[in-house]
């Protein structure tokens, strides 16, 4: 069975904001970009740093740190010093609930 994990209610889950919630051990960043719903392994690739404290910028997020670039839908790494993509997870909206879950190791 395919765990799914509580973010928030979707009505308080504001466009351009962020939440962070863990699953299975893994820390990710959701954010709400125009009603959709992205979910990331809040971790940059290059250094650890805390992706969710970050510049959103459309679909994008900059790493706070040194400012590496990554895309919110596919998890690539778009600019320097970031080479290495980021693990991106499914979303959804369940009655009303914002949910995400960890499925790479389904």
């Amino acid at each position: 069975m395919i765990e799914w994990t509580d973010v928030a209610a979707e009505a308080e889950f504001l466009p351009g904001s962020c939440r962070r919630v863990e699953v299975d051990g893994v820390e990710m960043a959701v954010f709400n970009v125009d009603g959709r719903f992205y979910a990331i392994e809040d971790l940059c690739s290059h250094e650890s740093e805390t992706l969710s404290n970050g510049q959103l910028n459309g679909l994008e997020i900059t790493c706070p740190r040194h400012q590496a670039r990554f895309s919110l839908v596919t998890g690539e790494a778009l600019s320097p010093p970031a080479y290495e993509p980021v693990a991106t997870f499914p979303v959804r909206v369940e009655k009303g609930r914002v949910q995400v879950r960890e499925n790479r190791f389904d």
